[in-house]
């Protein structure tokens, strides 16, 4: 009759929308960085944190309203309880796991333990409550004492990011610190029994072995308050040593956490110009610095906003050097591109590299997160073109076919070279621009000759139509624009800006 009942209420939890709904917006709003709304619970509990320890530190020597201690004793003791219940609550799915024990004991052909389940459950809650950062909640929720309450202070940790990030620095290099750490004790230990041994009869300031293992602990550290000083030769032999090896002790601690935190500053740079990127409507992520990638920078019009990707770190310096935004990583790796903002954005990839291998990798990877992401790819010849295109690739780019094809035009057709090159570098009165319809456009459901492009100085060159996706070059008069189709346009820049007023932004 139990197993029934829970088993009743995990499907009914597992097939319940609200549920879900509800446990995702708690999930959201506490743990997902990327949540537009964290920010504000977050600086709501950084404020009553600071509150509460400034309240505690302020009554100690003045009287605080009886109203004030009230609302630090029970109000903010509360929020932090449901904070600390609702954590624990979205830390595992407990229908999930009963779901998971059931399907499995069917398999199996097997009796459901239930003893058993309930120790799975609890085993997977008792992971988050041992946690360090489970351990500072659970102390915050404990009012009754103001030197806990102080402790309210380290719950800063959760909510700063940057903090949490030096934090990592002492987690890549734990094994090293570790190592230390035991080298440093066994010394500590070692020197205090020796000098306890040495002089616990006859220096009168060394009382018990406490006493050593303290003066150890400061010639150690090279403190030396001067309180307890060694008084025959052998001490000072041991103090000699000791100081001399918790120097390069010190030394070699020290060297391996400021090497963790340049590597972790340089992930941190790199992690801001990601936000940054991720808060525009659009953007260009370019894979590669090559020279395809120096020219289209150094290019005036390109106003795009960008960032390069680069793995080589020095190269990644010479960029920045250049005055060039870019990070170091390996952009043919998915949880690289996984990190912008590529379902809410206009996500442009160039993959510019040299390496053909590596951009087809870039490829897949941009597609496999989101198929509206526009995939520019560089490839060395027309065999790689055919693997670009079955990898999704939008344009694909020959650097030496476009090369011979320009050299050719402007030997055999030099008057068509010259306009070409003068349409596309914007050399010339004339202005070539592309012209997206927008849902909100005057121009949906107009007809070609009802605009008239002549009478306001325009050439349409072709339509791309958005539900065939296929270019009408010179379309007829009675053709009918659509919503997401693409006008090609020539004219003067004037009379282009002057249509766009018109028909997108709706001024006159």
């Amino acid at each position: 009759m139990v197993k029934k009942v829970i088993m009743k209420i995990a499907f009914g939890l597992y097939n319940s929308k609200n549920y879900i709904d509800t446990k995702k917006f708690f999930y959201n709003i506490l743990e997902n960085t990327n949540y537009p709304y964290k920010k504000f619970i977050d600086i709501f509990l950084i404020t009553l944190i600071i509150f509460s320890v400034g309240e505690a530190v302020y009554s100690i020597r003045h009287t605080v309203p009886q109203w004030l201690h009230i609302f630090d004793f029970y109000m903010i003791s509360m929020i932090f309880a449901i904070e600390y219940m609702l954590r624990l609550w979205i830390h595992s799915d407990i229908h999930k796991t009963i779901i998971k024990e059931y399907e499995k004991a069917q398999f199996l052909k097997a009796p459901l333990s239930v003893k058993e389940l309930f120790a799975k459950i609890l085993h997977e809650k008792w992971n988050y409550i041992k946690s360090p950062t489970a351990i500072v909640d659970l102390i915050a929720i404990m009012p009754l004492y103001r030197e806990l309450r102080i402790l309210r202070i380290f719950k800063l940790l959760r909510y700063t990011k940057s903090l949490n990030q030096f934090i990592d620095v002492f987690k890549t290099k734990k094994f090293e610190l570790m190592t230390l750490f035991l080298l440093l004790m066994f010394l500590i230990g070692t020197s205090g029994i020796a000098i306890y041994v040495a002089e616990g009869n006859i220096n009168k300031n060394i009382n018990s072995l406490f006493d050593a293992i303290y003066w150890a602990l400061i010639s150690v550290a090279t403190v030396g308050y001067g309180d307890i000083a060694p008084v025959t030769t052998i001490g000072r032999i041991i103090s000699m040593i000791i100081i001399v090896t918790g120097l390069v002790l010190i030394a070699f601690a020290t060297s391996v956490i400021v090497s963790a935190f340049l590597e972790k500053l340089v992930e941190i740079k790199d992690n801001r110009i990601i936000e940054s990127i991720n808060k525009e409507d659009s953007f260009v992520i370019i894979c590669g610095y090559g020279q395809m990638t120096k020219m289209l920078l150094r290019q005036n019009n390109f106003n795009n906003k960008y960032v390069v990707i680069e793995k080589d770190p020095e190269i990644t310096k010479q960029i920045t050097k250049e005055g060039f935004i870019a990070i170091t990583d390996d952009a043919s790796r998915y949880d690289v591109l996984s990190k912008f903002n590529v379902h809410h954005a206009n996500v442009s990839v160039l993959c510019l590299g040299s390496n053909d291998v590596e951009n087809i990798y870039i490829t897949l990877n941009a597609k496999s997160l989101s198929g509206g992401i526009r995939v520019i790819a560089r490839a060395s010849d027309e065999f790689m073109k055919k693997k670009f295109a079955l990898a999704g690739a939008d344009h694909i780019i020959i650097p030496n076919q476009m090369a011979n094809i320009m050299l050719l035009t402007s030997i055999n057709q030099p008057i068509v070279y010259n306009v070409m090159h003068a349409l596309l570098t914007g050399k010339n009165a004339a202005y070539l621009d592309e012209i997206r319809i927008l849902s909100h456009d005057k121009l949906i459901g107009k007809t070609v000759n009802s605009i008239g492009f002549k009478n306001k100085k325009l050439l349409l060159i072709g339509i791309h139509k958005a539900d065939s996706n296929e270019f009408i070059f010179n379309p007829v008069e009675s053709t009918i624009l659509e919503h997401n189709d693409i006008l090609l346009i020539m004219g003067l820049k004037i009379s282009v800006e002057y249509f766009v007023n018109i028909f997108q932004r709706g001024l006159k």
